[in-house]
C-alpha cells in the first residue's frame, strides 16, 4: 500500500520523503490557501517546489468547473512537471475531461467518489486514480464494493483513500488490498503504537 502525505506544507513533506515512507503527495486548494497561498502563479510555483522535494507523484486539482477550463487547466499543470497528477472533480464535465486526458496520455485523479457508481464511471473514463472519502463513508463497505468490481473487469484505475482519520481506517485499508493511502503523518506516525 502507497502513502501520499495530505499537505501542502513544504517543512511536512520534507519530514515525511526524509522518512523514507513517502510515496506521493496528495493535494488540494484548501490546503494550500492554508499555506497562505492565494494567487495562480503562486500555486503553480508551489507545485513545482513540491515536486522538488519529492520523488513520487503529486496531486494537483483543478480550480476549473467548465469542460473547456478543465481541459486547458489540467494540460498547463500536466506540462508543469511529469510528477503532476490532474485531479478532477467527478461531474459530467469532469467525466467528459478524463476521458479526454486519458487519450492524451496525461495522467488523472478522479476526486470527491462516494459511491460505487460514481467508482464505476470514473474508472470506464478511464481515470489512473480515484480518491474516496473514508471518513465521510464511516464504513468500509463502498470501498470493499468498488475494489471487488475493480478487481472482476481489471480496470487499472488505482483506488486512494483519503479523509483518514485513525489508525483503524490505513489498517482496514491494508485489509481490503487499497492502492494508496492519504493521510497527515501523524497518523501514520500512530502506528508506531499499535
Amino acid at each position: 500500500m502507497y502513502y501520499f502525505i495530505n499537505t501542502a506544507n513544504l517543512y511536512k513533506i520534507k519530514e515525511a520523503e526524509n522518512l523514507g515512507l513517502l510515496d506521493g503527495v496528495n493535494t488540494n486548494t484548501s490546503l494550500i490557501v492554508k499555506e497562505g497561498i492565494i494567487k495562480t502563479n503562486d500555486r503553480y510555483s508551489h507545485y513545482k517546489n513540491i515536486c522538488n522535494i519529492i520523488s513520487g507523484d503529486l496531486n494537483a486539482d483543478v480550480i476549473s468547473t467548465d469542460y473547456n477550463d478543465i481541459i486547458k487547466e489540467g494540460e498547463f499543470l500536466s506540462n508543469l512537471d511529469k510528477k503532476i497528477i490532474v485531479k478532477v472533480p467527478l461531474t459530467i464535465d469532469g467525466i467528459k475531461a478524463i476521458k479526454y486526458f486519458s487519450i492524451k496520455k496525461i495522467k488523472t485523479n478522479c476526486t470527491l467518489v462516494f459511491s460505487t457508481g460514481q467508482a464505476l464511471l470514473a474508472a470506464k473514463a478511464g481515470a489512473n486514480y480515484i480518491s474516496i472519502f473514508i471518513g465521510r463513508l464511516y464504513n468500509t463497505n463502498i470501498i470493499k464494493e468498488i475494489k471487488l468490481i475493480y478487481d472482476n473487469y481489471f480496470f487499472k484505475t488505482k483506488i486512494l483513500v483519503t479523509s483518514i482519520i485513525n489508525t483503524l481506517h490505513i489498517i482496514s485499508c491494508a485489509k481490503i488490498g487499497i492502492d494508496i493511502i492519504t493521510a497527515p503523518l501523524n497518523e501514520i506516525k500512530l502506528l508506531l503504537n499499535n
